[in-house]
């Protein structure tokens, strides 16, 4: 990831940028992990007033602990009125632990921000849509990936400021050991435009491997799954979208085999184009998709897969 921000990165910052100019405040990047400076330099080219390359060495690797240690002397030596981070893995796990250091509100996964400083954030699956307000000196937002278009790069980089990061390193309670990366040449869930999910009428994970995969590597797209075919066990539950895994909304959403429920359709109804193939003409799926197949996945995914292939050689 050196020299390169991702995009939940860039979707938090034009989230701050967006805050920033409705509060009539500025907005501040801060960066951590491994060679910050680097990555601060990046974030300083996306509109924000500062970046910050925030160093220890116990922020090398993320740990919940040494990170929710930093931010919080951080925030109170700024005197920052907002936190924003977008609700990925890592920021779910940040911060509500920085909420709860700082006592300050806290409102999660939201899609919009008012110019009044009230936030946006759906309930009940996405069927319903909160207006939250907050009160306090500080209050901590993380930003649905889906809801924020990426930052744009500015006409001029801010400036870049090195701060060490204040860290009871004797006291922190966890320890970094090893980090086991699943690598694979497909884009990351989050980050592709292309995403090809299977559910649990795919009926086996070597189907996952036989069936889907051919049609997800033609595609060059990320594969995703279904909680259904996580719970199975056909996959690991890091390809699972939906309310309980990643929330998607890339400009093409494959479903192969998913019912659509409720659960799974909040992680990915946002999407460009939604194609459903599914046999039940009933699913919930198509109530959603754009393009909807009536068909025996069997038969008409490896199809799929061949006329893709066709098209990209033709």
């Amino acid at each position: 990831m050196l020299g390169h921000l991702p995009k939940s990165t860039l979707t938090a910052i034009n989230a701050g940028n967006d805050l920033a100019q409705k509060r009539g405040g500025k907005s501040i990047a801060v960066v951590a992990g491994d060679n910050p400076e680097a990555l601060a330099g990046e974030a300083a080219k996306y509109g924000v007033s500062k970046a910050i390359a925030l160093t220890h060495a116990s922020l090398k690797n993320y740990l919940a602990d040494a990170y929710a240690q930093a931010f919080t002397n951080l925030v109170k030596s700024t005197g920052a009125e907002y936190v924003i981070a977008t609700a990925t893995a890592a920021g779910k796990d940040l911060l509500p632990r920085l909420a709860a250091r700082l006592g300050a509100p806290m409102a999660s996964d939201i899609t919009s921000i008012n110019a009044d400083g009230t936030v946006v954030r759906p309930m009940y699956a996405g069927n319903a849509m909160a207006t939250v307000e907050m009160s306090g000196p500080v209050k901590v937002i993380s930003v649905r990936g889906t809801a924020f278009d990426a930052a744009k790069p500015a006409a001029s980089a801010a400036p870049v400021e090195k701060v060490n990061a204040e860290i009871d390193a004797g006291g922190l309670k966890t320890e970094f050991v090893a980090f086991n990366q699943t690598k694979s040449d497909r884009p990351q869930l989050t980050e592709a435009r292309i995403i090809v999910s299977g559910g649990r009428g795919l009926k086996s994970g070597d189907n996952f491997k036989s069936v889907l995969e051919p049609l997800v590597d033609e595609m060059g797209a990320a594969m995703g799954a279904s909680r259904a075919a996580v719970d199975a066990g056909f996959v690991p539950n890091d390809l699972q979208v939906g309310q309980t895994g990643k929330v998607v909304a890339p400009e093409l959403y494959v479903a192969v085999g998913i019912s659509g429920a409720i659960q799974h359709l909040a992680g990915m109804k946002d999407s460009k184009i939604i194609v459903a193939i599914n046999k039940d003409e009933e699913a919930p799926i198509f109530s959603v998709a754009d393009y909807g197949l009536v068909a025996d996945l069997f038969k008409a995914v490896p199809e799929m897969a061949a006329e893709v292939k066709k098209l990209k050689h033709a």
